[in-house]
């Protein structure tokens, strides 16, 4: 899926009617679908004088995919999830953020200004941060919805109306969880559970949809749904009957986060960009429009009052804790890669 915005006129060159406007420069995002408002970019581009482009991606492995494919180089920031931060800094794909280049780094929350996946925030900074699990439709299903069961051993009536995300990370982890197993275990037993884990639920599955999972459920084409917990918010808007589980087996959890790529071909606005973003009123603005939670101080009381509500963004109380998908090492990475070949066959 690709998407090409142009922000570029600048006021003076629309009141003189002169043809294309001038530009102080170019800015060109690799971004998540259907995750930005396009008056925060039309916002960016007015104060910067900057031209922005944006192509999209439908998962982290795309995106790392892409990059490897030759667009490295070819944009200036990407917005991958935590695990991916983590893979593309091994990769040497991304650059490092000199200490004073952003004026607003101290707006960073401080359960995110040194995370794992990123020491020190050397290469990143915060964008939004949820969960991922799975969204019921209420009217193909009334009973208990709190069990990863759903996808991988559903009631009968739910067999075959059920999507999945096209993202090995999350699907296998999620998969790793239902089964009570570590992430990026090489024990051949372990994994030959997952395997056949993945593979027996395989026939339960109408679909592998990334950024149709909202649209499979609102429709109905889909009963069950693996999906982003403000995705689902969205969808819920649209379809009352929908509803998000925290299953007793647990969940992931996530940080997407917006990078600075190597050779970024428009460095200074890259930068001006992650400072823009880390002012509170514009995640704000991302948050209202996403459905998520950001990374950023002062954002609470500019959010929009049903959002905060939102059940989505508010597990039970007996929720268990989230799990982050965990990186493996390359030659553990190699048998999941595997399992992920052979399912999607």
């Amino acid at each position: 899926m690709k998407k090409a915005i142009l922000t570029c006129l600048t006021a003076a060159g629309l009141a003189l009617g002169a043809g294309p406007a001038l530009s102080a420069g170019k800015l060109s995002v690799y971004h998540w679908f259907e995750y930005i408002p396009q008056e925060l970019l039309d916002k960016f581009a007015a104060e910067h004088d900057v031209e922005v482009t944006m192509d999209t991606y439908d998962s982290n492995e795309a995106l790392l995919a892409a990059l490897k494919g030759g667009k490295l180089g070819s944009y200036d920031v990407a917005v991958p999830g935590d695990y991916m931060v983590e893979i593309l800094a091994k990769e040497g794909m991304l650059d490092t953020i000199a200490a004073g280049e952003l004026a607003n780094k101290g707006n960073i929350l401080p359960q995110w200004a040194d995370v794992s996946f990123d020491p020190g925030r050397m290469h990143s900074i915060p964008y939004q941060w949820g969960s991922t699990s799975f969204t019921v439709s209420r009217d193909a299903y009334q009973g208990d919805i709190r069990t990863t069961d759903m996808l991988f051993n559903p009631p009968a009536e739910l067999s075959g109306k059920i999507n999945v995300l096209d993202s090995q990370g999350e699907l296998l982890a999620l998969a790793s969880i239902h089964l009570g197993i570590e992430q990026c275990s090489n024990d051949k037993e372990k994994l030959k559970q997952l395997n056949a884990l993945v593979q027996g639920a395989k026939e339960h599955w109408a679909s592998f949809i990334s950024d149709g999972a909202k649209d499979v459920l609102v429709s109905g084409e889909a009963a069950v749904g693996m999906i982003w917990n403000g995705f689902s918010a969205k969808a819920r808007g649209e379809n009352a009957a929908l509803e998000y589980s925290y299953p007793k087996e647990g969940y992931l959890v996530w940080m997407d986060n917006v990078v600075l790529l190597k050779d970024a071909p428009n460095r200074e606005n890259a930068l001006k960009f992650m400072d823009f973003l880390l002012e509170p009123e514009n995640a704000a603005a991302v948050t209202n429009f996403a459905q998520y939670t950001a990374g950023v101080g002062g954002v609470d009381d500019l959010l929009d009052a049903e959002l905060k509500a939102s059940p989505e963004l508010n597990p039970p109380a007996d929720a268990p804790a989230g799990q982050f998908v965990q990186v493996c090492e390359e030659a553990t990475q190699v048998l999941y890669d595997a399992i992920w070949t052979n399912l999607k066959k």
